[in-house]
């Protein structure tokens, strides 16, 4: 007997393809008119981003360390200065995958793998990919391509049902055949639809991107320069090896390459330091001063809303010959995200036996990769001489305080700490690390100490997983335990254990030696903890699910 197709499954089949697989979107237009916002509101954006970096943290794939969030916050900032709206929010982390990719999500949530900067030859490139997801958030590329996958779907569900109809009416043997061709061409013709419009993005993203790089004083040409270079690594492995995640949601094509060649040779610097966007015929279209000029390898930018600490993209802008710090950047990153300290170790030893001579900067990488194997004396032999010969990078300098320790140098280590801190009296990754260290003598005074040198970034860590981690451990051993579930509490929730940070809270709330001030705090809390928890649960992620 002749199974005829069901109408309704037709239908069932049509809705399944409207989900974009990466939501990317619509070409430049203003906000006034656009009904993207009427999908999901801004605010919503930026709640389900945050559970989406939440989620990553708790499955172990994002790289909390404090001196490569400084480097990259400094760098996607400087971005975001000269980018189409600077007025958005953003939130930039590293993730500890050695793949290279890049990606933007909702509520203007940027990640960057590890891999991606490994493979980089500058901090020009770098600058480049996150220019381009900048683009993407700038643009709401990933509500408006949703809300145009909605507008596809109804007429091109119309033509597959009216093709169905057709061919269920007409009563011949080859009824079932037809219906389930219109049916696969219905299904073909909106994925190629979101393929043309995911391709439209990528050209946008670039085109707002290199302007953006420009801007903000980097190499307009390092997109299409890594761009380049990840295409001939793909065909270097062949079409059926390895694809970078990046080339797949990404696709490099040599006319890609080419138009971005093309855009950035218009951009050029005046000898007043502004760049202009020349036609091809050579008049003028729009100049903006420019900072800096050139990019990593140039003059420090400076940005005035940023701390000191944040706003050099040079380890020492004033000494002459100081490497750039993407060099350092690189080789931290090669180092926590190899799998072990002995695997890191062995990476370089590699290198080493290949006849390769160290720079610092991979020297300072294998002193961190000691450091890593709990080699405190042999890391100590690596980082002493970079700090001679680089006595402004604090970068060394931690890593040699922490050697120290590690060697069981005590009281040298927080002498070097103290100094640095002395130098650097409002960094954050200063702060962290030398707490850290203090967390791990474990004594009454280290955890006041500790507190002490946590506390003027008490203010603005309400979000900082790393911060609420340590200042967690410090508070326990200072005694103050009351600011350690707190603190225990909003790492916890950070982390995507929502529903622990909850439990958490009401377990602090029963403490008989409350103050007022403290209960209220708890109580505010467990007020905006509640509706996020149910939010989760509704949507299946708790513990042990998800």
């Amino acid at each position: 007997m002749r199974t005829r197709l069901p109408l309704a499954l037709a239908i069932a089949l049509t809705l399944g393809v409207t989900t974009p697989v990466r939501g990317q979107g619509m070409a430049n237009l203003p906000d006034i008119g656009s009904s993207a916002g009427e999908l999901i509101s801004p605010a919503r954006e930026a709640q389900y981003g945050a559970m989406y970096l939440r989620e990553l943290r708790r499955h172990g794939y994002v790289l909390d360390d404090p001196l490569v969030d400084d480097w990259l916050q400094a760098m996607a900032f400087r971005l975001v200065a000269a980018s189409e709206r600077p007025g958005n929010d953003y939130t930039f982390f590293m993730l500890r995958s050695r793949q290279i990719n890049a990606f933007a999500t909702l509520g203007g949530y940027i990640g960057t793998n590890a891999g991606l900067v490994l493979t980089a030859e500058s901090e020009d490139e770098v600058a480049a990919v996150l220019a381009h997801e900048i683009a993407h958030v700038t643009q709401r590329h990933i509500v408006r391509s949703v809300e145009r996958a909605q507008k596809d779907t109804l007429p091109i569900m119309l033509g597959m049902l009216a093709a169905v109809i057709a061919a269920q009416s007409s009563g011949s043997s080859s009824s079932d055949n037809a219906a389930q061709a219109a049916i696969a061409g219905g299904m073909g013709l909106m994925q190629q639809r979101q393929i043309n419009y995911t391709r439209a993005n990528e050209h946008e993203a670039d085109r707002l991107g290199i302007h953006t790089l420009a801007r903000a004083g980097y190499d307009p040409g390092a997109m299409a320069v890594f761009f380049g270079r990840l295409q001939r690594s793909y065909r270097a492995v062949g079409y059926e090896g390895y694809i970078p995640d990046y080339l797949r949601t990404h696709p490099v094509t040599t006319t890609r390459i080419s138009e971005a060649r093309d855009r950035a040779a218009r951009y050029q610097t005046t000898s007043g330091g502004s760049v202009c966007v020349m036609e091809n015929d050579g008049r003028v279209v729009e100049c903006v001063r420019s900072v800096a000029q050139g990019g990593s390898a140039s003059i420090a930018h400076r940005n005035p809303l940023l701390p000191e600490h944040l706003s050099r993209s040079r380890l020492d802008p004033g000494a002459v010959g100081e490497p750039g710090l993407f060099d350092w950047a690189r080789e931290r990153l090669r180092v926590m995200s190899a799998e072990s300290g002995a695997a890191a170790v062995a990476e370089y030893q590699r290198l080493i036996e290949g006849g390769a001579a160290l720079s610092d900067a991979q020297r300072y990488g294998l002193g961190l990769a000691r450091l890593r194997a709990n080699q405190g004396k042999a890391a100590m032999a690596e980082l002493m001489p970079l700090v001679d010969r680089h006595p402004a990078n604090y970068w060394a300098a931690l890593a040699l305080a922490e050697a120290e320790f590690r060697a069981g140098r005590i009281d040298a280590a927080r002498t070097r700490f103290d100094a640095i801190q002395a130098s650097l009296p409002n960094s954050r990754a200063v702060a962290l690390n030398y707490a850290r260290v203090l967390g791990e003598i474990g004594t009454p005074e280290a955890g006041r100490r500790a507190q002490e040198v946590l506390r003027p970034l008490l203010p603005h860590a309400a979000e900082d997983y790393a911060f609420q981690q340590i200042f967690a451990r410090a508070s326990e051993l200072a005694g103050d335990l009351v600011r350690a579930g707190e603190a225990h509490a909003k790492a916890a929730f950070l982390s995507g254990r929502a529903e622990d940070a909850l439990n958490q809270l009401e377990a602090l709330k029963r403490r008989e030696d409350l103050d007022y001030i403290q209960r209220a705090r708890i109580d505010a809390r467990i007020a905006a903890l509640t509706p996020i928890v149910l939010e989760m649960r509704r949507q299946g992620i708790g513990p042990g699910r998800g």
